[in-house]
């Protein structure tokens, strides 16, 4: 257990956005951490959609009990508009999962992406030392998320399989100013460049990417050695974790990036609460029933 710091921000809120949203475990994880490090905070889950977002973040904005927020699908490009600041690297990758609320009747709203440290410890637990040969299934904003996650990890050139090219038109210019080489490359050429990468990331929705793993495992003599992050979490193993898994490859669970970008939240909405990062892992793990990594 995390030893408990001082009682903070007694009374306070804070909650996931996103639709759909029943799914999510971000509030297991946050309500593990808070008790975990004495803070009197609620946590839920409030279903959001694109066409609400605007009215919802001004009623964030007039409620003073507000200390953050974190947003999923499909909110993460629009929430970057509607806040007031953004730092790096969210505010090149024009990609928000995290918002924190300054204090006061006007409060700022300032926009993170702890999605990108989420991937990086992520893959640096599994062993991932400097990718040379990375791919990025899916073109939106947890794409872009990852490319910048493999930047951390040393990549300098990172391939985005993607189905229309004009949606993932902006990863290039991510890339580039991350020091990336980023190339578009066509979802026709999925089962043959992935099988010859040393690391994958599928932003995939679940379920979406059960095609390429039936082909993958048609293929006579499929094997790896790399390493497969499937940010999809439920179900599973998804079908292209078994499939990657059974080839020989390492697999890393979509819920060890959640987790550790969780991580990377509390600390944000609370700076200052006390505890220790492993410690605040410890707790989130055992919260879901997952295997510490």
């Amino acid at each position: 257990m995390v030893p408990a710091g001082t009682t903070a921000a007694r009374g306070s809120r804070a909650a996931v956005i996103g639709s759909p949203i029943a799914h999510t475990k971000s509030p297991l994880l946050h309500r593990a951490a808070y008790r975990a490090l004495g803070i009197d905070c609620s946590y839920s889950a409030i279903d959001v959609d694109e066409a609400r977002i605007g009215a919802f973040v001004d009623d964030v904005r007039a409620d003073g009990a507000w200390r953050g927020l974190s947003v999923t699908m499909p909110l993460k490009g629009a929430i970057a508009r509607l806040v007031d600041v953004t730092t790096a690297p969210a505010s090149v990758l024009g990609v928000v999962n995290t918002v924190v609320v300054g204090d006061g009747p006007h409060p700022t709203l300032t926009g993170h992406n702890t999605d990108v440290a989420g991937v990086a410890h992520a893959l640096a637990a599994a062993g991932v030392v400097t990718p040379r040969r990375a791919v990025v299934l899916g073109g939106g904003g947890t794409a872009a998320a990852a490319v910048a996650g493999l930047a951390q990890l040393g990549a300098d050139a990172v391939s985005v399989l993607v189905r229309r090219p004009t949606a993932a038109a902006d990863l290039p210019r991510i890339g580039a100013a991350l020091g990336v080489e980023v190339a578009l490359v066509p979802w026709s050429l999925a089962a043959e460049v992935v099988p010859a990468s040393d690391v994958v990331i599928s932003t995939l929705p679940p379920r979406a990417a059960d095609p390429l793993a039936r082909e993958l495992t048609a293929q006579a003599g499929f094997r790896t050695g790399g390493t497969l992050l499937d940010v999809a979490y439920d179900p599973w193993p998804s079908r292209l974790a078994a499939a990657w898994h059974d080839a020989g490859g390492r697999i890393v669970p979509g819920l060890d990036m959640l987790i550790h970008q969780a991580v990377e939240q509390v600390a944000l909405f609370f700076p200052g609460a006390g505890g220790d990062r492993s410690g605040v892992l410890r707790v989130m793990y055992d919260a879901v029933g997952g295997i510490r990594r």
